[in-house]
């Protein structure tokens, strides 16, 4: 294989072309809701309906996940954020969920934004990989999205 096969760009994945398009049809939707109480309630039924959407393994994290954030940062409000289900502090993404599903991964994902205040230092984890949501998984969601913020 020369080196320009090796380099060539094939430009986006299907998933990552559906995720943008997600994401083109969020703004739109969120653009002709009225009210701020009209806009929380249906950003939430949107989610849960994304949620609920899911294959069986990512649906069950993505659930317990979105009721830790809830309890754990009741300052975050659902949104859907290409697509995923994701928690926004005065409408910019604090955090998501990225199902396995989504980009063919063997993980699902707990990520962060810039705005998570999750510092530590010179370097720090914005990223977490899921394979099962547990007590001790939740504990460790609760801090960190507690932490994102403070």
């Amino acid at each position: 294989m020369s080196s320009t096969e090796s380099s060539k760009h094939e430009g986006f994945s299907a998933e990552e072309r559906a995720a943008m398009k997600d994401h083109a049809q969020e703004l739109k939707k969120a653009a002709r809701r009225t009210s701020r109480a009209d806009k929380e309630a249906e950003a939430e039924r949107d989610v849960l309906a994304k949620i609920a959407e899911m294959q069986d393994s990512d649906r069950i994290m993505a659930e317990r996940v979105h009721a830790v954030v809830k309890v754990g940062a009741p300052v975050l409000e659902p949104k859907l954020w290409y697509g995923m289900p994701a928690y926004a502090l005065d409408g910019k993404v604090v955090c998501f969920f990225q199902s396995a599903e989504k980009f063919k991964a063997r993980y699902a994902t707990l990520g962060f934004s810039d705005l998570a205040k999750l510092d530590e230092g010179s370097m720090w984890a914005a990223g977490f990989a899921l394979t099962e949501v547990t007590a001790e998984v939740e504990a460790r969601i609760s801090t960190l999205v507690r932490q994102a913020v403070s």
